[in-house]
């Protein structure tokens, strides 16, 4: 893998993120996804699993016989925005809380970092990287 095609894969899943994140979370995932219960659930689901269908996506321009990836971040996204929104739920944090940024911002790390570990693993599966453009 090229320099060009680690920072083409990179931009792939940033770009994937702020659509998955931004534009195709509605109100109803954003504010339900931490609820208790079946309802909670869902809406976590239905939010998640475009992070899956994603991931999917990007794997199959990159490294078809990694599409499963798609699947863990499907499970490791679900795991990351349930802690996030139950522990924010809890102790009763809301945007003009300190404590309500910093756990969306730690939420955000954790999903950046999920994403450099799939590199990672495409980066290898390609047989490393080249020094070259």
């Amino acid at each position: 893998m090229t320099i060009s095609s680690l920072l083409i894969l990179y931009i792939s899943f940033r770009l994937k993120h702020f659509i998955c994140d931004f534009i195709l979370q509605t109100e109803w995932m954003a504010l339900t996804k931490s609820a208790p219960g079946r309802e909670g659930y869902k809406a976590l689901f239905a939010h998640t699993a475009t992070h899956g269908i994603g991931t999917s996506l990007v794997m199959l321009v990159f490294a078809p016989p990694l599409i499963f990836l798609g699947l863990i971040d499907f499970v490791v996204h679900s795991l990351i925005d349930r802690i996030k929104g139950v522990l924010t739920r809890k102790m009763g944090w809301m945007p003009k809380d300190t404590f309500f940024w910093w756990a969306l911002g730690a939420d955000q790390e954790m999903h950046n970092l999920t994403h450099l570990a799939y590199i990672i693993v495409v980066v290898a599966f390609k047989g490393g990287l080249i020094l070259s453009l």
